[in-house]
């Protein structure tokens, strides 16, 4: 099979690259400028199997081309594009132009589906991000030697019914909570900055008299009806580490929709600092109240 990819930032990518390879699938990259790590030219050198052609965001046109030139009929998205690039980066072409112009809103979902509609009318099929990546998904149950304590396990709770609604609207998928009180909300600047704004709130409140525990929890979830094509919850050691800077004790992530990258890694960083991570069965992520 000769495989499409729209990469994005970070290692997903590459994650994906490696598994196609090793079926032995010849992967046709589709690199973008704004967003793609430069490293992908490498590991094409390197392997005749990887072809790579850089395009900008706004390129789709270029983008159906090349993949329907290469003989590509299936393509896979991996890798964060930075929300913000679709507001102030992007020059589209005529035909992203048009789509732009039918969407009712401009979230997430809306966009990327209708993408994935125009992809598809032109024969390329879109197939779920995580289609080479599956022992990668977060099994059910405690995932680090410390399980969350009492009080993490009540942010959890809480956390799980503020996440569901707040991911309901394709606003963001991470809330961040403390003593049953939501610190922050994830909304367009990502997962890592709106940890690190929890943290530096609560920072600035040292000293004061409050009634707030200072321990944060971090609770990730799935879209309520997450498309598993793309935007699908990650999780890896930049996560942890953004949580240690914020003096985050614990994570929840939803079991079978979040990818963790660098799983022994991840989870030794997490022992070394203390921080419980948790997998929840969607049933729950998904019936709190």
């Amino acid at each position: 099979m000769i495989l499409g990819l729209i990469a994005g930032n970070g290692r997903f990518p590459f994650l994906i690259l490696d598994a196609a390879r090793a079926e032995g699938h010849t992967v046709v990259v589709a690199a973008i400028r704004e967003e793609t790590d430069p490293e992908i030219n490498i590991r094409a050198a390197s392997d005749p199997g990887i072809r790579v052609h850089w395009l900008s965001l706004g390129e789709l046109s270029r983008l159906i081309d090349t993949f329907r030139k290469e003989g590509a009929t299936k393509a896979v998205m991996a890798g964060q594009v930075k929300h913000k690039q679709i507001f102030s980066s992007i020059r589209p072409d005529w035909r992203l132009a048009k789509l732009l112009l039918n969407l009712r809103t401009r979230n997430t979902d809306v966009l990327l589906g209708a993408v994935a509609k125009v992809l598809g009318d032109e024969g390329i099929e879109l197939i779920n991000s995580t289609a080479f990546l599956e022992p990668l998904l977060a099994q059910e149950g405690v995932l680090t030697e410390r399980a969350p304590d009492d009080e993490e396990r009540k942010n959890i709770e809480y956390g799980l019914a503020v996440a569901r609604a707040v991911a309901g609207f394709d606003i963001g998928q991470t809330v961040v909570v403390a003593a049953q009180a939501c610190v922050a909300v994830e909304a367009m600047e990502g997962t890592d900055a709106a940890i690190e704004r929890a943290g530096n709130l609560m920072r600035s409140m040292e000293g004061e008299a409050s009634t707030l525990e200072r321990r944060l929890t971090v609770v990730k979830v799935a879209k309520p009806n997450q498309d598993m094509r793309f935007d699908v919850p990650v999780i890896g050691v930049p996560t942890v580490e953004t949580m240690i800077r914020a003096h985050a004790t614990c994570l929840s992530v939803e079991a079978g929709h979040t990818l963790l990258f660098d799983r022994s890694a991840l989870l030794e960083r997490a022992r070394q600092a203390g921080i419980a991570i948790v997998a929840v069965p969607r049933d729950v992520a998904h019936n709190q109240r």
